[in-house]
């Protein structure tokens, strides 16, 4: 089973991107701090590259910005690509392609969890390609009718 479960704060706004077919994408990193402390008594933070898709990832652009907590569900993918000015040079990726989010904490991080602060992908039948963005992209995506659009935080139900 490949299973990644994350919470921590955004790095910066996430930027929604579309691919040539219009299928729409979304790139954050996540700072998550390590449970422990290292050898001189400080916490450590890793930071984690992320991966939404469609509808998941519209929710994300909409909804996060930088330093806002964030719970993130998906799976672990890793990746290679050449480097274009060195072409015998590989550079290897690992990334969480997102499954679901939700907002951790309440307004300004220091309240009640807000209700129904879950937004969870569509799942698909069979395994995803390899390539997540396919020409002819027939899939359902669920319905954004329950969500309205805030012109800024204050705005935020919660």
């Amino acid at each position: 089973m490949n299973k990644v479960i994350l919470v921590g704060r955004l790095t910066a706004d996430p930027e929604l991107r579309q691919t040539q077919s219009g299928v729409a994408s979304c790139r954050f990193t996540v700072a998550v701090t390590r449970s422990f402390k290292n050898q001189n008594g400080e916490y450590e933070t890793d930071f984690i590259d992320c991966t939404a898709w469609r509808q998941t990832a519209e929710f994300v652009s909409r909804y996060f910005n930088k330093g806002k907590m964030i719970l993130v569900e998906g799976n672990l993918r890793k990746g290679k690509y050449q480097d274009k000015k060195y072409p015998d040079v590989t550079h290897y990726t690992t990334d969480v392609f997102v499954d679901n989010v939700e907002f951790v904490g309440g307004k300004n991080d220091g309240g009640a969890q807000p209700q129904n602060n879950t937004y969870q992908a569509p799942r698909q039948q069979a395994a995803a390609p390899q390539q997540p963005a396919p020409a002819n992209d027939n899939m359902s995506y669920g319905n954004f009718g329950e969500y309205e659009e805030l012109l800024n935080e204050d705005d935020m139900p919660f």
